[in-house]
């Protein structure tokens, strides 16, 4: 490996270490290594192998280099473009994960129409595949059929494509009915502080599940005599805490009562799928969930998932900070009207169609058009609350929105640990963003945006966040190792170009 490889792998390094907030010594723990070590691979005075790129790119949840192409995607954006005509909202990232962990409930074949195909999914379908469920795309790539066999092998699950991914947490609700002792590794995903799973092993321990964790992984026995007596109350009104509940529900020979359940829409996304599957659901949409579950599911299903909402505030997002008229069509407005009424009090220009139902004959959707508007800082502090409220994906967005508007704006992220430090990237590009604590930033505005070349932030909406507020500066800006954007939307930058953008992807190792 060249004098000058090293040099940039180890920038990359470097760049991707101090993103997940480790020092040089963390990183050597991780690695068993020492930190004089970590300090040479750094600087580029150190030989390495692929096994130990790999290695760092595994500890720090970051695709240094991968096999196979010419390393990480890198984004490199010509801003201060206005974007104009239409542009459709792919189906939801959240529910198509929840529904592929749903398909586990059913002996027989599952068909999701529109799938996202994007990294999580892809993560998700490799776990699938490596234990023995069959899984094909069709209708030229638009929709995935799934079909599992008779018996999962569970001893040969892909560890690597699990651990990069914190939604295999919710295959533990299906697998309880599959097996009486299994275990998966650990969850990952994106870098959002301390998340503890202990909210879903409460709600999984009243269906007989234990789960102890050691070295990696979740060990998990089912007892098959308990049975949850008397209703379930999640501790955490979470999302994949509420569906793993679901999942573990819809099997379970009974009625289960579930309060304070999340009704946000992937929750009730899989709550349509299970009663495609037989199981009887009631009170969708509510904080209170009546399971009648189904011992045995063998049917053939086709199911479409809804539109998604924090799809659709990016792109609300975009046509905002790059001050352009942009019609967003198929936006799943139940789950957007919070934003749009504080939006409204911003003082955005806007009218939406009238209403029609989505593909899962469930979901109430229009179209919305967004033009140049002058915006004033909200008077109230933006903070999420569960849904019906603000949803919490979508508060990231208000940032890079903050800071198109006159004066300052309070967010508060009281959710996450990290989000909000990764909002402060604004800074590098122009932004006025002052950090108050872990959970709360000061945004003042209006901004004027400058070209600038930087590090993807390791969290989903912050990296887009980030990219939207290239696409505003005047100049050429770079964003490197955009994988964490690759995991929740599929080919934005391509739709985007399609409204006016211009945003090129490159690889350079």
């Amino acid at each position: 490996m060249s004098d000058d490889y090293l040099v940039r792998i180890g920038r990359l390094i470097r760049d991707a270490r101090q993103h997940r907030g480790w020092t040089q010594a963390q990183l050597a723990e991780a690695l068993g290594t020492s930190q004089s070590a970590v300090n040479r691979i750094e600087r580029g005075n150190q030989n390495l192998s692929l096994e130990m790129i790999a290695r760092i790119g595994e500890a720090l949840d970051s695709e240094i280099v991968s096999l196979g192409y010419a390393g990480p995607m890198h984004l490199r954006v010509v801003g201060g473009r206005r974007l104009s005509g239409a542009i459709d909202v792919k189906t939801s990232k959240n529910a198509c994960v929840a529904l592929l962990c749903g398909s586990l409930l059913n002996k027989g074949r599952t068909v999701l129409r529109r799938v996202a195909r994007i990294e999580e999914v892809y993560r998700l379908l490799e776990v699938l595949t490596s234990i023995g469920v069959r899984t094909r795309w069709i209708n030229d790539g638009v929709d995935l059929e799934i079909v599992p066999p008779a018996d999962l092998d569970l001893e040969a699950i892909d560890a690597a494509a699990a651990r990069r991914t914190r939604s295999i947490i919710m295959f533990l609700g299906p697998l309880l009915h599959r097996t009486e002792r299994f275990r998966l590794p650990y969850a990952g995903g994106c870098d959002l502080g301390t998340r503890t799973v202990e909210p879903h092993m409460i709600a999984l321990r009243r269906f007989g599940l234990d789960v102890t964790a050691t070295e990696g992984h979740y060990h998990a026995v089912v007892d098959r005599s308990v049975s949850p007596g008397r209703p379930i109350v999640l501790t955490e009104r979470g999302d994949t805490v509420t569906e793993n509940a679901l999942l573990a529900a819809a099997r379970h020979d009974g009625v289960t009562i579930i309060r304070n359940a999340s009704s946000n829409y992937m929750v009730q996304d899989l709550c349509f799928f299970l009663e495609a599957l037989g199981v009887e659901v009631e009170g969708i949409g509510t904080t209170t969930l009546t399971v009648h579950g189904v011992p045995d599911i063998d049917v053939d299903v086709d199911y479409s998932p809804s539109e998604d909402p924090v799809e659709a505030m990016s792109l609300l997002a975009a046509a905002v900070v790059t001050e352009s008229e942009l019609t967003v069509r198929r936006v799943p407005i139940e789950f957007l009207e919070i934003e749009l009424a504080v939006l409204e009090e911003m003082g955005l220009d806007h009218d939406r169609s009238p209403e029609y139902v989505a593909d899962n004959g469930r979901t109430r959707l229009v179209d919305l058009t967004v033009r140049p508007s002058k915006l004033e800082a909200p008077i109230d502090k933006i903070h999420p609350m569960p849904f019906p409220g603000l949803n919490i994906d979508n508060v990231p967005f208000f940032a890079a929105i903050a800071a198109a508007a006159q004066g300052k704006t309070l967010i508060h992220d009281w959710v996450y640990d990290n989000r909000a430090i990764y909002l402060t990237d604004l800074n590098r590009l122009g932004g006025r963003l002052q950090l108050l604590d872990p959970h709360r930033v000061l945004v003042e505005g209006p901004t004027r945006w400058r070209a600038a070349e930087m590090m993807c932030p390791p969290a989903l909406r912050p990296a887009v966040v980030v990219l939207l507020a290239m696409m505003a500066a005047e100049g050429t800006s770079v964003l490197r190792n955009v994988y964490v954007i690759n995991r929740g939307y599929e080919d934005l930058a391509e739709r985007l170009n399609s409204v006016g953008a211009q945003i090129e992807t490159f690889r350079n190792i």
